[in-house]
């Protein structure tokens, strides 16, 4: 099954709207195996929509748009399929009953729905009707000689809830195959070398297809397998998994989770998981990351069992007084260094008594750099029941960006302590 999706509306072309939406179908559709041939985005205007239909049938069997579905002249989507196919449209009254009642609603009475609402409840006998949850402008399937076209609102909040609820069970039943993904979060490779270890993976594979998504902190692979059942989908996902993780073990940190859309990593949530399970002790002592770490480890419930305190000693008295690191340390390599990182960690966690330590120490700029220390330089300290080590990290970006990566690398740190 191959699909194409078509965005319509010049405010696309020009720029005024992000198209989130075939993002959006595109990663629906990948998930479950289905090919994405090709993606366009046409304007209002009907012999241009024409066109992108007839070059689209080329390859695809489904054509799915988003947009053009308003009560306005340059509303041209279901118009132009209704067209394409040769089907005349008519009133569909179920849909306008509740077009009605929804504008009469906001329009104080249903003598003041404008005319032109009607437009939005004008389809063919041929087609099935999609009703919008969200949203005045109903969709529909057209279909004609094996071919289809579904027609949905441009709004992303009505598109997604149409696709979710009614467009995605649709094409699941028109496929006699189970579809099943698993995702593999790796973090401290980035997608270029990530992309370099697994390329005959990726460039032989079949079935289980394999896709990488780079996020903020860390890559995601995506593995789809197409199966009769479920007992063979799971047996796809666990050879191709086993083949991946030989090569890339030291980098993965969670397997099965499928928040793909979230922008953030799950590592706090896996520290926090493994903390409580191996009952163990952390301590947190911060400089650049001023208490991220810390923060991110308190959105977890039951986590005071084992994070006995966060501090943040920003300035080199507070290193001094609170975690005990040597004035001599700081006189001779500075607050950011290896030296200091590992005494912050050391100090914060033998005070406490706890099994481990970690320290952030760094110049998060956009000043404060050198050309011996540049911006985005950070040292990470672990102090791990009386055994100390500092690893030496240079991030890109803001201000921002750089405390984010540094918390994510500390966090990443501690779980490499936890596993082992």
């Amino acid at each position: 099954m191959n699909i194409d999706i078509i965005s319509v509306g010049t405010e696309l072309l020009l720029g005024d709207i992000v198209n989130t939406n075939a993002q959006y179908l595109s990663k629906e559709l990948s998930a479950l195996g289905i090919n994405v041939y090709r993606q366009m985005t046409v304007g209002d205007n009907m012999d241009r929509l024409l066109k992108a239909f007839e070059y689209s049938f080329k390859d695809a069997d489904i054509i799915l748009t988003t947009g053009g579905l308003g009560p306005t002249t340059d509303d041209i989507t279901k118009e132009g399929a209704a067209k394409y196919f040769g089907q005349d449209l008519v009133l569909h009254e179920p849909s306008w009953k509740i077009i009605e009642e929804m504008c009469s609603k906001f329009s104080g009475g249903k003598d003041k729905i404008p005319a032109n609402n009607k437009k939005q409840a004008m389809f063919p006998v041929e087609a099935k009707v999609i009703p919008n949850s969200k949203g005045t402008a109903p969709g529909a399937i057209f279909e004609k000689d094996g071919k289809k076209i579904i027609v949905m609102p441009g709004p992303p909040r009505e598109m997604k809830a149409m696709f979710r609820e009614c467009v995605l069970p649709y094409l699941i039943d028109h496929t006699d195959h189970l579809f099943k993904s698993r995702y593999i979060r790796l973090f401290g490779i980035g997608e270029s070398a990530l992309e370099l270890k697994i390329l005959d993976i990726l460039n032989e594979q079949t079935n289980p297809t394999v896709a990488l998504y780079a996020k903020e902190g860390e890559v995601l692979i995506r593995l789809t397998a197409r199966a009769k059942d479920d007992e063979e989908c799971e047996r796809l996902l666990d050879e191709k998994f086993c083949e991946i993780n030989d090569r890339c073990s030291d980098y993965i940190y969670l397997v099965g989770d499928d928040t793909i859309s979230s922008t953030q990593t799950e590592l706090d949530r896996v520290v926090a998981d493994l903390l409580l399970r191996k009952d163990l002790s952390l301590a947190v002592a911060e400089s650049c990351t001023g208490g991220m770490v810390t923060s991110s480890l308190i959105d977890h419930s039951g986590i005071s069992r084992c994070l006995l305190e966060g501090c943040v000693t920003y300035s080199n008295q507070a290193k001094v007084k609170r975690l005990g690191v040597s004035q001599d340390t700081l006189d001779k390599y500075g607050a950011v260094s290896e030296q200091t990182a590992i005494e912050m960690a050391r100090g914060v966690a033998t005070s406490l008594g706890a099994d481990i330590g970690v320290s952030t120490t760094g110049i998060a700029g956009p000043d404060g750099g050198s050309e011996e220390k540049p911006v985005g330089l950070v040292y990470i300290g672990i102090y791990v029941k009386g055994k100390t080590y500092a690893i030496k990290r240079i991030f890109t970006g803001d201000r921002a960006r750089i405390r984010r990566r540094a918390t994510n690398e500390a966090l990443n740190q501690v779980r490499k302590v936890l596993i082992d």
